[in-house]
């Protein structure tokens, strides 16, 4: 898979000096590359208790992205998924330990445990207050001796962070950090692995299926389950972490893994938010990720009021996405003016039968127009169509199908309603403008050339520029001779989209040449589509 790197051996040193550089000065790092890889806060004067976290890169923005006020002195960084050696962990503590003495936060994973361990060991014999404590909140694998550390660690570099800006002692800022652990549980699913630099992705996931409880590094979980729907996957989750948040507030990270898009995770933030599994929320965002991985995880802590002011104290890292409160949003009534005002239906059965079985027709082609959508837009059109053809079908009792100086704006109102993009709104102006030829006593020819023209008019495209308009206009020029020759006109229209290899309207505008040829613009391949529907039901 490519991606967006230079040389491998560069890549964690790269991306280290991308975060200081867009840092604002508020970061900097020792001169050790490229075995030395040390961030660091530029404000600090080793008065206070210094924070040191970190571990294998690939978790970004952990552990870099949470250094400064409030949060992390330094972070010492290894290669991706491989822990930092003694002499980089050893480096990081000389670097930011005053007085007051070190705080060394590790995830439960033997290489970290080691290698910070022995450097705590190195920077007491030189003189150094240091403490360690070791985050094991990954629930995943209940009979595993040393539970791994995972995104519950961001609960301690904040609480700790916070004591420690405060002023607090060693041992104090120690003891919370270690309540803070025994408090802390965290779950993680994903769909996908994710993919290591330089390294074949593992294809282990199947169709179908997400794994629960994989760990950061790509680490196989407790198991793969069926997966069919956000809603399902999290309360899987949440099921799992009920018995560690069990009452009185309740604050859950919801972390994305690393590819889940942003509208995935506001998915999956809704179905946490309905579960009342916690009172409050830092996220969704991508906090300790793994590299790709389409998953997400959920880190749980009951709370007191200490905790809870701590985990609110803001912090001038932009990673930080903050704490909020889980409420219920409130959702007020559509402006007066804004909703149409409803017809008297009217029955009409022949009508009725026309829009039914063109609205069969759109969700039968869901498929074909979809596929041929994505040769020169984002492949949604056959789906755009048929969800608006299953609502047109649902409100029909409600229609005025018997006059049509009423149906057509109905109609209009209808898709601009269920219709997504720029079709439902030229398909409402298209319809308003022919109810209201009707309504002045135009015929139904005239009316739909009268909605044609507006379109034009208002979306500016034209015969030649591929759009449905390359359909539509011959189809309502030949309506004179009969729906045959109509719809004859219409595929003829269509199959010509075929040759214009530059569109100068539609999505289809900003598509390469090259991905046009060949292939009907899909808009006006449903006007031909319908308009040969109509031929052969008006032929019975």
């Amino acid at each position: 898979m490519a991606q967006f790197i230079n040389a491998k051996e560069d890549l964690v040193t790269e991306a280290i000096d991308g975060v200081l550089a867009t840092s604002g000065g508020r970061l900097s790092r020792l001169d050790g590359y490229p075995h030395i890889k040390v961030v660091f806060r530029t404000d600090w004067d080793k008065s206070k208790v210094a924070l040191v976290s970190g571990g294998g890169s690939g978790h970004e923005p952990a552990h870099a992205g949470f250094v400064g006020q409030g949060m992390l002195t330094a972070a010492v960084c290894g290669e991706v998924f491989a822990s930092p050696s003694v002499e980089a962990v050893l480096a990081g503590i000389l670097a930011v330990t005053g007085d007051a003495g070190c705080l060394l936060i590790v995830k439960n994973y033997t290489g970290d445990r080691l290698n910070f361990g022995l450097a705590a060991e190195r920077a007491r014999a030189l003189g150094r207050k240091v403490e360690m404590v070791i985050v094991d909140d990954d629930i995943a694998l209940p009979d595993l001796p040393q539970p791994r550390g995972v995104a519950g660690t961001l609960f301690v570099h904040k609480i700790a962070g916070a004591l420690a800006e405060a002023g607090a002692d060693l041992g104090t800022v120690a003891r919370a950090a270690q309540d803070v652990i025994g408090k802390v549980a965290s779950l993680g699913m994903s769909l996908d692995t994710c993919t290591v630099p330089g390294s074949a992705k593992e294809n282990r996931i199947g169709a179908g299926k997400a794994e629960l409880g994989l760990g950061i590094h790509g680490e196989p979980g407790v198991r793969q389950i069926d997966f069919s729907t956000a809603a399902g996957a999290m309360e899987t989750v949440i099921d799992k972490l009920r018995g560690h948040a069990s009452g009185g507030d309740v604050v859950a990270i919801l972390n994305n893994l690393g590819s889940t898009t942003p509208l995935e995770m506001s998915v999956l933030s809704q179905t946490l938010a309905k579960s009342g599994l916690a009172t409050h929320v830092i996220g969704p965002a991508p906090l300790m990720t793994s590299l790709d991985m389409h998953g997400f995880s959920i880190s749980v802590m009951e709370v007191d009021a200490a905790a809870l002011d701590a985990l609110s104290a803001p912090v001038p890292m932009p990673a930080w996405p903050g704490m909020s409160p889980v409420v219920t949003p409130p959702v007020l009534g559509l402006p007066d003016g804004l909703t149409p005002i409803e017809p008297i239906p009217s029955r009409n059965d022949k009508t009725r039968d026309v829009i039914e079985k063109v609205a069969d027709l759109l969700i039968s082609a869901e498929g074909p127009l979809n596929e041929l959508d994505a040769k020169s837009g984002d492949g949604d059109t056959g789906s755009t169509l048929a969800t608006a053809a299953r609502s047109l079908k649902s409100s029909l009792d409600r229609m005025p199908l018997a006059d049509l100086t009423q149906l057509f704006p109905a109609l209009g109102n209808e898709l601009s309603q269920t219709m997504g993009g720029s079709s439902g709104v030229i398909l409402a102006i298209y319809f308003n403008a022919a109810g209201d030829a009707c309504a002045n006593g135009a015929s139904v020819q005239q009316a739909l050339s009268d909605g044609l023209a507006r379109v034009s008019q208002v979306g500016g495209a034209e015969v030649g520029d591929r759009t449905m308009v390359d359909a539509l206009a011959p189809a309502l020029a030949a309506l004179p001779q009969g729906i045959a020759a109509a719809a004859e006109a219409a595929r003829t229209g269509a199959d010509s989209t075929a040759n214009i290899h530059r569109a100068k309207a539609g999505r289809a505008a900003y598509v390469p040449e090259e991905n046009l040829k060949g292939h009907n613009d899909p808009g006006a391949e449903a006007v031909a589509l319908i308009f040969g529907a109509l031929a052969r039901e008006m032929e019975r």
